[in-house]
Parts: C-alpha cells; structure tokens; sequence
C-alpha cells in the first residue's frame, strides 16, 4: 500500500508514519508534505492508495486541495476537531482518525481501507458540498456577545449567560440567566445565524432557546411540544411539529 501524508506538524507526521510501519510494515510512505501548496502540485502528478491529509495546514486547509483537484483517491483526515462536528467527513471514500491518533483506531481505518476498497473499482467522486457544509461548521466563529443599551449604559451580555431570544412586535429580544430582557439590534434569523446551533434551537418563527431555558417539556396538541421555561409565563414556547423530531435530536447530542 502506497501512503502520502500531508501534515504540517514535524513530529506529528513523523508519529502517524511510525505508527503506520508498525501497523502494516510493507506500507510504503511516499511522501510527507506540509502545505496545501505542496500538496496539490504532488497530487496532481503522481498516485498514491491512500492519503492522510490533516485538516489545517500552515497555509490553509487541505479542503481548498480538493477543491483544486478532483481527487478519488480515498483520504483518512486527521485532526484535533471535536468528534461530533467532523462526523460530518464521513461521506464517500472519507474517514477521520482524531489527534491524538490512537494506534487501535488507526488500524481499524487500515482495516476498513482495505475491506471497501480491495477491488479495483474507482472510488466515487468526494462530495464537495458537503464538505464544504463541514468545513464551514468546524472553521465558523459564533457570536460571544450582544451589545446591549441598559437606561444611558452600553453592556454587553454574554452569550453563555442567555436563556432564550424571542421576538415581539418586530423587535427582537433576548432573556438572561437573571430573567432580564434586553432589546437586540438584530432579527430573529439574524441572532440564530451568529449563535452556534449546537447550543440554541429555533423552536418555532418567535423562539431561539438554550438548554439552560428548559424547566419542563410536555406533550402538547397536533404532535407538538409545550417548552415551559425558567421564570417565564409565556405559552406560546410550543416546538411547532415539523421540527419535533430535530428538536429531540437535538436534547439528545
């Protein structure tokens, strides 16, 4: 088996390439590169039947080489990324293996290598979009803050601190941990794109909610759900039915 690494780190590359001699001695490294430069030039002009490419490069992310090139050679990526956000990568002929990398796990994704693509069968084209849809998940910041007017004072409320934003009369507000209301300068679509989905969830077009908010979740009429929050007499907190069953996936991360 013909192996290309592309890692940026010395004694990162130098790790997985032990660890691959160990795992299979008669693999054969072809080339350890560092860049995203170095790598797409290599690329395109020789083969390998494997390739590590970690995730961020000194000059990039390895994405941009697959975006340059339409590569169907299978690729395990390596990278510190969170396990529930690159669980996006699995698609095609892509696996992941997380830093740092855990000889058990590595040569599981050997294994796995070998049983899909032990025939001669061209290996499926990588779907560039939604790569492109996990990139932009693992690289985007989310808004930490929302500048707030309280009487004659500008503060700032941290979002951490936030139970849940609704919106009124086309104002949109947010609630925080001390049950105070403070006016946005943003709409309601405009405050879920800047927050990170993993920690708010769009119940219905007035709510954006934090797990914090959450008191209590009953059964309510038509398959919805009633969200009855903290130090809150609002009603009308209800999961509007297309979105029960993402709302469940999402309390159950």
């Amino acid at each position: 088996m013909k192996v290309l690494i592309v890692e940026d780190e010395n004694m990162a590359a130098k790790r997985l390439e032990k660890l691959l001699l160990e795992a299979d001695p008669s693999i054969e490294i072809l080339a350890k590169l560092d860049s995203v430069k170095r790598a797409t030039a290599w690329v395109s002009e020789n083969t390998a039947d494997l390739l590590f490419f970690d995730i961020q490069l000194a000059d990039g992310l390895s994405f941009e080489i697959l975006e340059q090139l339409e590569i169907k050679t299978p690729i395990i990526f390596t990278t510190a990324f969170d396990e529930y956000a690159i669980k996006a990568f699995k698609v095609n002929s892509i696996d992941y293996l997380l830093k740092p990398i855990d000889p058990k796990e590595l040569a599981q994704a050997l294994r796995k290598y070998r049983e899909r693509f032990s025939s001669q069968e061209q290996t499926p084209a990588i779907d560039i979009s939604t790569l492109a849809a996990a990139m932009n998940q693992l690289t985007k910041r989310y808004k930490e803050r929302f500048v707030v007017k309280v009487g004659e004072q500008i503060k700032t409320v941290e979002v951490t601190g936030i139970r849940y934003l609704f919106s009124q009369e086309k104002s949109t507000f947010i609630n925080d941990i001390h049950n105070k209301r403070h006016i946005i300068d943003f709409t309601i679509e405009q405050a879920q794109e800047l927050l990170d989905p993993e920690a708010f969830f769009r119940i219905n077009r007035k709510y954006l909610i934090s797990m914090q908010a959450i008191k209590n979740i009953v059964s309510y009429s038509n398959s919805r759900l009633r969200i009855i929050l903290h130090d809150s007499e609002e009603m009308d907190a209800i999961v509007s039915r297309e979105r029960v069953q993402e709302f469940k996936k999402w309390l159950d991360r």
